[in-house]
């Protein structure tokens, strides 16, 4: 079996030929060690001038099923991709709402942009969702591009994530926006993520959230019309917007909730015709959405809590981040995949301490959320640590007891909703 691998190089500037910077990378890359999924951003000045002067980070992409721990890079096919970031942040796009002034309906963010940088690589769940996802979008795209009738295979365009808070829906709906773009460089020039606030679609006055809603997509077709740019449409909480119709009022005449379902889902049903656009929408009360807004998600993902395996992938990330920002005293953590075994355990020698203690610690972090465990190290340093720079072992012995106290405040919450 063949495996590919995908690099990314992000420029300072286009100050030099993609060819030329891919030929440095790629002699540089073959001299290292390189992990999969890893991001490398520090060149030394003296030796690697071009890369210090030209490169702001090199991104190694994941390899699914390949089974060795460092790159090899005789035996990989490589896919290549060289790009610079935007560095302005998000536009707002505001609708005069009566005597109320300006609502701000969405935000648009150009792609790939700095405030997403290293996001994807940063996000952790099992079973290849990230892959998958990615596929599923670059297929669609592809479907549209090759004329395939989607009268014969349907193809709505549309990405629902769904699953409890904090397993990171929304993050990586940006994440993949900002993926595809660098992805499906040589089929668009750039990208754009629209972010919709389904909250400010609503209007005060009766029947104006259907005529927003209208407005809006209108400005996104405008945007569509430009078919080198990748259009994402991101629907946070969709159930805002597409509420279950039989759970919306009765009467002769229809609900305000009702007209903003009818009219969303007629604007889906009119831009699923462009091959330049995907809507990505997230939600954690799946029982509230229209069946007819489910029904056209051509991907219904659940996103649920990290197992311990992602766990680890989380806590390795942050102990590395702590370890640069010298917090923790400067120790080799081993990634996950030197661990994934009995055999490779018993093949490795005698696990070092540090490595048993943050095994425990996974496996005591399971059933917390993903925003959750990123805020443990936070606390543990905050709460129970009393000097700046310490041991592994110390933030480790400290993080357990931050895991601890999140649970146990949890238990209060349960017993409010019992109450």
């Amino acid at each position: 079996m063949t495996f590919s691998v995908d690099i990314e190089i992000i420029l300072k500037e286009y100050s030099i030929s993609k060819k030329s910077i891919i030929a440095v990378v790629h002699r540089y890359l073959e001299k290292i060690i390189v992990r999969p999924n890893s991001i490398i951003n520090d060149f030394e000045k003296e030796e690697h001038s071009i890369l210090h002067k030209d490169v702001k980070s090199i991104i190694v992409g994941d390899i699914p099923y390949y089974n060795k721990s460092f790159l090899d890079f005789s035996s990989l096919e490589i896919n290549w991709f060289v790009y610079n970031l935007d560095t302005y942040g998000p536009v707002m796009q505001t609708e005069t709402d009566g005597d109320d002034g300006e609502m701000v309906i969405c935000t648009q963010l150009s792609l790939p942009s700095i405030s997403l940088v290293n996001l994807w690589e940063n996000l952790y769940y099992d079973n290849n969702i990230k892959q998958n996802l990615l596929r599923y979008a670059q297929t669609m795209v592809e479907f549209s591009d090759k004329g395939v009738d989607s009268n014969i295979i349907s193809c709505n365009r549309v990405i629902l994530l769904h699953g409890p808070p904090g397993t990171g829906k929304t993050s990586l709906c940006k994440a993949l926006a900002q993926k595809l773009t660098i992805r499906m460089s040589e089929r668009f020039s750039s990208g754009i993520l629209i972010e919709i606030n389904s909250h400010s679609l609503f209007s005060k006055w009766f029947s104006e959230s259907g005529k927003l809603v209208n407005k809006m997509f209108t400005k996104i077709k405008e945007v569509i019309e430009n078919t080198n740019i990748l259009v994402c449409v991101l629907i946070d909480e969709v159930e805002s917007l597409a509420h279950a119709r039989n759970q919306c009022s009765s009467g002769s005449e229809p609900s305000d909730s009702i007209r903003v379902v009818n009219a969303l889902l007629t604007q889906i049903d009119q831009i699923k015709r462009h091959s330049n656009v995907l809507i990505l929408a997230t939600s954690n009360m799946t029982d509230t959405i229209d069946l007819a807004f489910v029904d056209r998600a051509d991907i219904k993902q659940y996103l649920g809590n990290p197992s311990a395996a992602a766990i680890y992938k989380v806590y390795h990330s942050c102990i590395n981040e702590l370890i640069k920002a010298q917090i923790i005293k400067e120790q080799v953590v081993e990634p996950i995949e030197h661990l994934k075994s009995e055999d490779d355990r018993q093949s490795n020698a005698v696990l070092c301490q540090d490595t048993k203690q943050l095994l425990v610690l996974c496996e005591k972090s399971v059933g917390l959320s993903g925003r959750s465990l990123r805020k443990i190290p936070f606390l543990a340093h905050a709460l129970f640590l009393k000097q700046s720079l310490v041991s592994l072992s110390e933030f480790l012995s400290a993080m357990e007891k931050a895991v601890e106290k999140e649970h146990a405040e949890r238990l209060h919450f349960v017993a409010y909703e019992k109450s």
